[in-house]
Formats: C-alpha cells, sequence, structure tokens
C-alpha cells in the first residue's frame, strides 16, 4: 500500500446529498451566507495539512471558473478519462490523470506526497470502494432536500469507522470526523 495519507473534508444535506442533481449547490450557498463571516468549519487548516487534492472531472469543471482559484499554488489532480483542457493560468499546479486510484497514490507516495485530499462526489465513491481513504471529515447541513447527487455510492461491502471528533456549531451544523477502518 502507498504511504499517503488521504482524507475526506465534505458537506452534506442531512440526507447525504453533496448537490442537487443538476450539480447546483444553492442550499449550501444559503447555509454558507448564515455563518458567522470568516467561519470555515476548519477547512482552510484542514487544506493547509494536504500536499495534493485529487478531485473528479465534474468538481475541478465547477471551479475551473473561480477567481481567484480556491487551491492556490497546491497541487491538483483531475481524474478524468476524456482528454481535459486546463487553461494556461491553471496549467503550473493541476493536471489530469486516468490512473485507478491505487496507481495514482502510489505514484503520488513516489513523488513524496504525503497527505491527498479526495474530493468529489464519484471520486470519493471511487476510492472509498478501494478502500483507499483513510479519514472523512463530514459537516451537516441542517437541511433536507430529497434527491440530488449522494455522497455515499454502493460499496463491496461494509465499511467500519472510527469517530476521532465531533463538534456542534452554533449556527446550525455539525462536523463529524471518522477513521475508516480498512486501510
Amino acid at each position: 500500500m502507498p504511504h499517503i495519507k488521504t482524507s475526506v473534508f465534505i458537506a452534506t444535506s442531512l440526507d447525504g446529498f453533496i448537490a442537487r442533481a443538476d450539480g447546483q449547490l444553492d442550499w449550501l450557498d444559503a447555509f454558507n451566507a448564515t455563518c458567522p463571516k470568516g467561519e470555515d468549519c476548519g477547512y482552510h487548516a484542514f487544506s493547509a495539512s494536504v500536499d495534493v487534492i485529487v478531485m473528479g472531472r465534474h468538481s475541478y469543471e465547477f471551479v475551473a471558473g473561480f477567481e481567484p482559484w480556491p487551491y492556490g499554488d497546491k497541487k491538483v489532480i483531475v481524474l478524468s478519462s476524456r482528454p481535459l483542457e486546463i487553461p494556461p493560468r491553471l496549467q503550473r499546479t493541476v493536471s489530469a490523470s486516468s490512473e485507478a486510484p491505487l496507481a495514482l497514490l502510489e505514484r503520488l507516495s513516489n513523488e513524496g506526497m504525503t497527505h491527498a485530499y479526495i474530493d468529489g462526489g464519484v471520486t470519493v465513491q471511487r476510492f472509498l470502494q478501494a478502500g483507499l481513504i483513510d479519514e472523512m471529515t463530514i459537516t451537516l447541513i441542517p437541511v433536507l432536500l430529497g434527491s440530488g447527487k449522494r455522497l455515499f455510492g454502493e460499496l463491496p461491502h461494509d465499511l467500519a469507522l472510527t469517530l476521532i471528533s465531533s463538534k456542534r456549531y452554533d449556527f446550525g451544523c455539525a462536523q463529524l470526523k471518522y477513521r475508516v477502518k480498512t486501510r
């Protein structure tokens, strides 16, 4: 197994959706507008602890036009089986890969990477199915969507989790951090 820690840091609706069926995050934006100014529920500290971000094509396409680019100079790898156009302003830090999760983590480990942030619903599901997620931090947003894109998909077997920490925020959300026991 590669020697690289893998973590998920993501928000979901209380019923487990990360986006509406059309990919929209208006429900998350509405909640964020109610949060105290500057509150990020630990995201910046988490982000500072990772040296590479692995995300799926849909997640990348969602954030690619953001100004400023939300990941700064951090290395970002976009998983895609199709060619990916990367704008010149991002070519220094963003690359595409069609590698399977294990092969990618082995390569990143060999390149000296120590902590990977795995982002995007399908990408998180692929890494979980392969038994390659170490920790998950899930922030539960107090809204029920009823349908949309789920964080979790089918698994080949149960995945046991150990609760590392839980935090209640006065503005309505709860954050759970788990260690995945399979790795």
